[in-house]
């Protein structure tokens, strides 16, 4: 396979164009610090992975907003440490906030022209337009969980994204999927029959921070540490295909 192979290219959000790491551990920590919780950052992310992606098995109708709230009152459960209403709101609504890599927007811009671009989102719609927003990118379709009522890694996501992507008259085998996270993304794609690239963002991290690991093994297509990266690869790709090169 070569990336002038493809006519669209379906994205997750948070974790490969936003940072929701930095996003979602700026709320833990001033939440830790103000309950004299002695973890590091990279622990209340571990510890926060496992209760979000339960609540996204246990409650799929639930918003994202709400999902995080559950999730952060569970953390504090786990810890022993309360949480107040205040605090959880605080979390529920961070994700407007929650910065873009310093690659992605650039990167979106070079790829969109090339391909239709999709959005494949764990979020609802409201949270995703303030991320939208510092992407800096008009995508082809946005498919959140609010649309398909189900969570990534639920295979109902990723059976979505095929119809949608049949809809725009992407040819079957056309559509690439890209993605930092196994456990949510790369696994189900697989299963569902999709290439796959990964951004490896957490490539110089150990553990898999506010990801869970993977439920199995899986071994994407292509593999590249930042979005900057991967459209520097794409671009090298089509040069050498073009008639004058």
């Amino acid at each position: 396979m070569n990336f002038n192979d493809f006519e669209a290219l379906s994205f997750d959000c948070y974790g490969t164009l936003i940072d929701w790491e930095v996003g979602i551990a700026a709320v833990l920590r001033r939440w830790a610090d103000t309950h004299g919780v002695a973890l590091s950052g990279e622990q209340l992310l571990t510890a926060y992975a496992t209760h979000e992606a339960n609540a996204e098995a246990d409650y799929p109708d639930d918003l994202y907003p709400a999902i995080l709230a559950r999730t952060m009152r569970e953390l504090g459960e786990e810890l022993g440490v309360p949480v107040s209403s205040d605090e959880a709101e605080s979390l529920a609504t961070s994700v407007p906030a929650w910065p873009a890599f310093g690659d992605s927007a650039e990167a979106l811009s070079r790829l969109a022209q090339r391909y239709q671009l999709i959005i494949l989102s764990n979020v609802d719609r409201e949270s995703f337009a303030g991320s939208n927003d510092r992407l800096g990118v008009t995508f082809t379709r946005i498919i959140t969980a609010q649309d398909v009522g189900s969570y990534k890694p639920s295979p109902r996501n990723f059976d979505a994204l095929v119809v949608e992507a049949q809809r725009l008259g992407v040819g079957p085998g056309k559509l690439l999927h890209v993605a930092q996270s196994l456990f949510h993304d790369h696994v189900p794609a697989k299963a569902a029959g999709l290439p796959t690239v990964w951004i490896n963002r957490r490539h110089a991290d150990p553990g898999w921070g506010a990801t869970p690991e993977p439920a199995a093994m899986v071994t994407p297509d292509w593999t590249f540490t930042s979005m900057r990266e991967f459209a520097d690869a794409v671009a090298e790709d089509f040069s050498r295909s073009s008639p004058s090169a």
